[in-house]
């Protein structure tokens, strides 16, 4: 599992995702923060649980639902001007390989 390149991308998403959310200001951090941080943590969660399970198909559909919600908290954030546009390429970039990687796995169930 941890050698699979789908968990090392959704992991550094994770990690490059919380230090920059816990900065924004307050009156975001508690709904829009608190909301891409928890998408986040529940989409690594869904593939941990799709490689764990003999029937993996319905853990990768909820990865994917989660992936589809974090495209979009992050939209919202550079809308909103939370993000700079350099930090919106670089996540977008790193939500698309995970969406990648998920796309092939799903083909393969």
């Amino acid at each position: 599992m941890r050698e699979s390149p789908i968990f090392t991308r959704s992991y550094e998403l994770l990690q490059w995702l919380l230090p920059v959310t816990v900065k924004f200001p307050r009156q975001h951090r508690f709904v829009l923060a608190r909301a891409l941080q928890k998408t986040a943590f529940e989409l690594h969660e869904n593939l941990i649980e799709a490689a764990k399970n003999k029937e993996p198909l319905s853990f990768l559909r909820e990865a994917d639902v989660s992936l589809t919600k974090l495209r979009f908290y992050l939209r919202l954030c550079r809308d909103l001007e939370l993000l700079k546009l350099g930090q919106y390429e670089h996540v977008s970039r790193m939500v698309n390989e995970v969406g990648k990687l998920l796309g092939a796995w799903m083909k393969t169930k």
